[in-house]
């Protein structure tokens, strides 16, 4: 897969981790890519560690489900830190 491709994987993968997820996360487009490059190379990292599979092609479904996966995993981690914070009063 090419650069182009595995940045618009990405930029999906991100926005669909964050339609999945409920609540409001921050962010806008570029921290959507962001998360998704990030969530997607981690996908395909745990993929190939835990279940010796990889990413494969643009159009492969195990490709796709790595990188939602690895999305939805940063995107939970980033609304942990970055998430609201509540303020006393």
């Amino acid at each position: 897969m090419g650069f182009f491709g595995f940045l618009l994987l990405g930029l999906i993968a991100g926005a669909i981790a964050k339609l999945i997820l409920p609540g409001k996360q921050g962010g806008g487009w570029i921290v959507t890519l962001l998360l998704g490059v990030v969530g997607a190379m981690l996908g395909g990292w745990l993929g190939g560690l835990l279940f010796n599979i990889d990413l494969g092609g643009f159009f492969d479904l195990r490709s796709w489900l790595l990188a939602i996966g690895g999305s939805l995993l940063v995107l939970l981690v980033y609304g942990l830190v970055f998430g609201r914070k509540s303020k006393k009063r």
